[in-house]
């Protein structure tokens, strides 16, 4: 059975998994900026108010979720300390959407330019230590993976529910 094309619905084509070199911080890495990418990429452009309304029960929304993101990003690879997670998704009232992508693009380029430097998965993150001895960087990488990929689809559903954009 076919779908009838909504008129006005913005769909993109989606964007294939990377393809990367052959290492597992290769793959790892390329498959976290993917979707880096592709939840940034949700959120830029979307239109006010709709982007800071929750759409589902929980209370999430687009800006919400890409700051819960760029704080677990500045957690996990640049060891900033956060005391209230549930804070980290509520978006303050002046921040815009491009206020809220900048700053997540600003903290995957920090966290990168950490990343950079590491070149043995079993070594521990190399960020302060605030709470306790970091975790390996297969294992943020990993954590980064899924926590941004679960993400991800949120902001697919919550897009497609504000102005029915799809794709990547």
């Amino acid at each position: 059975m076919r779908r009838a094309r909504h008129v006005g619905r913005a769909r993109r084509g989606d964007t294939p998994p990377p393809r990367t070199g052959g290492s597992e911080a290769e793959v790892l890495r390329g498959f976290l900026d993917y979707l880096r990418e592709s939840v940034s990429v949700k959120v830029e452009g979307a239109p006010e108010p709709a982007v800071r309304t929750a759409a589902v029960p929980s209370g999430t929304h687009l800006l919400g979720l890409l700051g819960h993101l760029t704080s677990v990003e500045r957690a996990t690879f640049l060891g900033e300390r956060v005391d209230d997670w549930s804070a980290t998704f509520r978006a303050a009232p002046g921040d815009s959407v491009a206020d809220v992508v900048a700053r997540y693009r600003q903290a995957v380029a920090e966290a990168n330019g950490v990343l950079d430097g590491c070149t043995d998965l079993s070594a521990p993150v190399p960020r302060p230590r605030s709470n306790g001895p970091a975790p390996s960087l297969r294992w943020a990488l990993t954590h980064l993976i899924e926590e941004t990929g679960r993400h991800a689809g949120h902001a697919d559903i919550l897009r497609e529910l504000i102005d029915g954009a799809t794709g990547r």
